[in-house]
């Protein structure tokens, strides 16, 4: 398991993807070849073609840079090397640790410092270190860069707003059943195990949170330089704010649990009050599903309006028995914010 794990990916790339990679490699090598007839074959046209088509076209153009100037700046160290000392196999591996050394003394990309390094290899083990096999083996370079560039914009760039959608509103789902586990805990008795998994549950929003920020991100990536990006930018903008909001009651929730937890009372539930939060939390979750326009479930929402929302009207509230109050203020505050986040009245 854990070896295929190092080589095979969670989730394949789009079909698309492939394809511009294959047209944009097989079109390099035959435009190269068609205006560079003469030389070895257009290895470095199709290495530049496939490096360059990337999943948005801010990473394609960045490719490009590095790739050309890593291409550029191996095959002039490898051009010179050979010109001093031959074509001996010695010089090779000189070339290839020249590279890594230079590379490391200009702080050079990961990218950028492999190309050197296997540019140079390349141009020493065809056998050719002359001017112009240089300058051919750069020219390449650019047009295999410039290809892939070219495919990626007419294959209609990816916006990626799909994954993001998705990841939005299964955080905003999970956000929402929060809510409605913490007001079934403050109405029934909890064992310790259970109200450690509470706990536990409302912790892994982090993990919902950090899905949907990274997908937030892929998508803002692609729409750089993106020619359709002017349609999506408003949508992406309202992703954001919403991930902000679903930020806020989560962290809200969070301590809402965590105050449960350290104030845990067998008779907490008979306070009047406590009803009052708990049914105020399932109202929460309502309005929190239609802001994200996501369903409201059927069951336990009989007396709510589908389509209308329920944080309406203030809670009453009265003095909780003895040091109950502790935990009841800090569930009022929170509950208080979290009617603040979603635009109802004060508690």
């Amino acid at each position: 398991m854990a070896l295929t794990g190092a080589v095979r990916a969670a989730k394949r790339d789009p079909l698309l993807q492939m394809v511009k990679t294959a047209l944009a490699t097989i079109l390099a090598w035959v435009v190269s070849d068609l205006l560079i007839p003469d030389g070895p074959p257009p290895v470095f046209a199709a290495i530049a073609a496939m490096l360059v088509v990337q999943p948005s076209l801010n990473q394609s153009l960045t490719k490009g840079v590095e790739r050309s100037a890593g291409v550029v700046a191996g095959v002039v160290l490898a051009t010179l090397l050979g010109m001093a000392f031959g074509d001996a196999s010695w010089v090779v591996l000189v070339a290839v640790t020249a590279a890594l050394v230079l590379s490391w003394a200009l702080r050079l990309t990961t990218g950028s410092a492999n190309q050197i390094a296997i540019s140079a290899l390349l141009v020493l083990a065809l056998g050719a270190s002359t001017p112009d096999y240089a300058f051919f083996r750069v020219l390449e370079t650019g047009i295999g860069a410039v290809i892939g560039i070219v495919v990626h914009l007419l294959l209609v760039p990816p916006v990626r707003l799909d994954p993001a959608r998705t990841a939005m509103a299964v955080l905003g789902e999970e956000t929402a059943q929060a809510l409605e586990r913490l007001a079934d805990a403050l109405v029934s008795r909890k064992t310790r195990p259970g109200r450690l998994l509470l706990l536990a549950d409302a912790r892994r929003l982090h993990g919902w949170h950090d899905d949907a920020l990274e997908a937030l991100e892929d998508a803002d990536d692609a729409l750089h330089l993106n020619p359709r990006a002017r349609r999506y930018r408003d949508e992406l903008t309202a992703m954001r704010e919403t991930l902000d909001l679903l930020t806020k009651v989560g962290s809200h929730i969070r301590g809402m649990t965590r105050a449960y937890i350290d104030h845990y009372d067998d008779e907490v539930r008979e306070e009047p009050v406590v009803s009052g939060i708990a049914e105020e939390l399932l109202r929460a979750a309502h309005d929190l599903r239609l802001r994200l326009q996501l369903a409201v479930p059927s069951v336990g929402y009989e007396h709510l309006e589908d389509t209308a929302p329920a944080l309406t009207a203030p809670l009453d509230v009265s003095a909780p028995h003895g040091m109950r109050w502790i935990l009841v203020g800090s569930l009022m505050e929170d509950l208080r914010r979290i009617r603040h986040e979603l635009g109802a009245q004060s508690a």
